[in-house]
């Protein structure tokens, strides 16, 4: 990594462990070897600018991606990071081969401004979903056919609320209000007074305790089968307990500024909530004009910051559905900023809307 710093566009950061400090050991882990299978994984590659320098995956989870993109692109390097510490580790174990081309970081993506120089990255990835490692792992609370805790930090190290803290201590508006705005759950009220009841009788300190609750409060004739009726319920505590949409849209704010003349950001969501955060801001980079519609010509002076190279997301193909069926909800969104600058074309009378 030495010889890689001295020509590398990432800002380097100070190391904060005292001189002379040990460095500490973990204790053996006994929860099973770190598994995730990277979704939309030919679409990824293929959308790779091929002259492309500087990669960045703020997702890493297992290094798959990574690993495809520095294999199909050997002049690139690579950085990575992710909020989940185990994450990090398992990509660091699978991107041992390109040791000398990586550098990877156990930080949030929102906090790449951070790591990186403006106008430098070529290629930014955010797979946007939870690992089949996170789902399967009962321990991390994420899931609702393991019992475990009730967990759903990204990051179990950090500070603050659990969905156990937000199941069994918001008000019931405050909860009412997180299922509709998190996971546009319809029974929604149903489901928060029963977890008030239950609450009341005990804390709601599992998952599976969760499950069964949210699943007697829906209606019996809206339970379909393949789509369990807490699913929903999860989506929003995961979403509050890890303020994923803020992230987002802290990253997304900073995206331009990010990308090098001709670079690109793929993004691949798994609900609308996402999606539409994505698709709305690649539309505003595009067409950026706010003129009022009765106005012959924009006069506003905002010229489009480049475009959208998928017009419709990407999804996965029925050979990757059915061999990996939590692909099914995945959809692939990508921009390209301006190989000129800011401007895709210099700035014209005729309206960009």
């Amino acid at each position: 990594m030495e010889a890689m710093h001295a020509q590398s566009r990432f800002v380097p950061m100070p190391v904060s462990r005292p001189p002379g400090e040990a460095i500490p050991t973990a204790a053996p882990d006994p929860r099973p070897p770190y598994r995730h299978e990277p979704v939309l994984l030919a679409e990824v590659v293929a959308h790779a600018p091929p002259q492309a320098r500087l990669i960045v995956d703020g997702t890493l989870g297992g290094g798959g991606h990574a690993a495809a993109l520095l294999q199909h692109l050997p002049q690139a390097e690579l950085f990575g990071c992710d909020r989940d510490p185990e994450a990090v580790a398992a990509a660091r174990t699978l991107l041992a081969p390109y040791a000398a081309r990586i550098l990877l970081k156990h930080l949030p993506f929102s906090a790449l401004p951070h790591h990186l120089l403006a106008d430098s990255v070529d290629y930014l990835l955010l797979d946007l979903g939870l690992s089949s490692h996170q789902v399967d792992t009962a321990a991390r609370g994420f899931s609702f056919t393991h019992d475990g805790p009730l967990d759903m930090r990204m990051d179990p190290a950090r500070e603050g609320p659990t969905a156990a803290t937000l199941v069994n201590d918001a008000p019931p508006e405050a909860l009412r209000d997180l299922l509709q705005r998190f996971g546009e759950e319809r029974f929604a009220s149903r489901i928060v007074a029963a977890i008030c009841a239950a609450r009341a009788e005990e804390p709601l300190t599992t998952t599976g305790a969760l499950a069964r609750v949210v699943a007697q409060a829906v209606p019996g004739k809206h339970h379909r089968r393949g789509f369990h009726p807490a699913t929903r319920v999860f989506q929003a505590l995961r979403i509050a307990v890890n303020d994923e949409l803020r992230e987002l849209e802290r990253l997304l704010a900073v995206v331009p500024h990010l990308l090098a003349p001709g670079g690109r950001v793929a993004v691949i969501s798994f609900h609308s909530l996402e999606d539409r955060m994505v698709k709305e801001a690649f539309r505003a980079w595009e067409q950026p004009c706010t003129c009022p519609p009765s106005m012959p010509a924009c006069v506003c002076g905002k010229v489009p910051l480049g475009r959208r190279v998928t017009r419709k997301p990407l999804t996965a193909g029925s050979t990757e559905a059915a061999a990996n069926p939590r692909s099914r909800s995945a959809k692939l969104r990508v921009f390209e900023r301006a190989a000129g600058g800011e401007a895709t074309t210099d700035p014209a009378p005729a309206r960009h809307r």
